[in-house]
């Protein structure tokens, strides 16, 4: 079942104070970045952010999920309070890797 895009627009409201957030079509679902980094889906309704050890802090009693084979996301239950979600974005791409540069067209 994929996303619904009035709940993908709500997502992205509520992310909206982390910082430059752009959503994409992924896969036949979404892929999230905030200020050019990779840092969540929106599957099957469902707002997965990558694991690291600051969103296990922040959301010590999330679910692992896994939206589809081979990957494993918390599970962000609670979308309304839009601070909160702000700083769990902000925390977690922090705590990310930056992203690789892409390679030009043609260069190899």
């Amino acid at each position: 079942m994929a996303s619904s895009p009035a709940f993908v627009q709500y997502v992205c409201e509520q992310l909206a104070q982390a910082g430059t957030v752009v959503c994409r079509p992924m896969f036949g679902e979404y892929g999230l970045w905030c200020d050019g980094k990779f840092f969540a889906t929106i599957e099957e309704d469902m707002l997965c952010l990558k694991i690291t050890l600051v969103g296990r802090a922040l959301l010590p009693a999330a679910e692992i999920v896994m939206p589809h084979e081979g990957a494993r996301f918390l599970y962000v239950e609670d979308l309304e309070d839009r601070a909160f979600l702000a700083e769990l974005v902000r925390q977690t791409c922090a705590a990310l890797p930056a992203p690789r540069p892409r390679r030009k067209k043609g260069s190899d």
